[in-house]
């Protein structure tokens, strides 16, 4: 008697691959998901502490009189570490951010730097704390820099 031959067809092959593909970007796509969201979070988070620093140090008043030098500095110091983002209207971004978002618990992981800087313009607090349910329910997204 022949002996049978293994033949796999190539439906099945293509079936399998295919399969595999699509297991594989989910994972991938999932891990990506976590690693942004993670990284957002924690960099939101950093803006908030900067922005608290930045209030500390100037006595948390409006406008301490070395306000502008010490912004300059600081964001002159900053670049050159860190590199872009830094600058002094920035600065100021992260220092209203704190003080329009004192609650760091309040900060959600579902919204981006750029969500937060919208949101900031926002003159109401009913109408700020509104857009900020309704961003988070409705998975608005926004395009820029984090």
């Amino acid at each position: 008697m022949p002996k049978k031959a293994n033949k796999v067809s190539a439906e099945v092959v293509e079936s399998v691959e295919s399969e595999l593909f699509k297991n594989v970007r989910a994972i991938l796509a999932k891990a990506r998901a976590t690693v942004y969201t993670a990284a957002n979070t924690a960099m939101v988070e950093a803006y908030w502490n900067v922005g608290r620093e930045i209030v500390e140090k100037q006595g948390g008043a409006s406008r301490a009189k070395y306000g502008d030098g010490l912004m300059k500095s600081l964001a002159v110091r900053l670049t050159a570490e860190f590199g872009e983002g830094f600058t002094v209207p920035n600065l100021r971004n992260m220092r209203q951010f704190y003080l329009t978002f004192s609650k760091r618990y309040a900060l959600r992981s579902e919204l981006n730097w750029t969500h937060y800087r919208i949101l900031m313009r926002v003159e109401s607090d009913d109408a700020r704390d509104y857009y900020f349910n309704e961003c988070v329910e409705a998975n608005m997204q926004v395009k820029g820099k984090t």
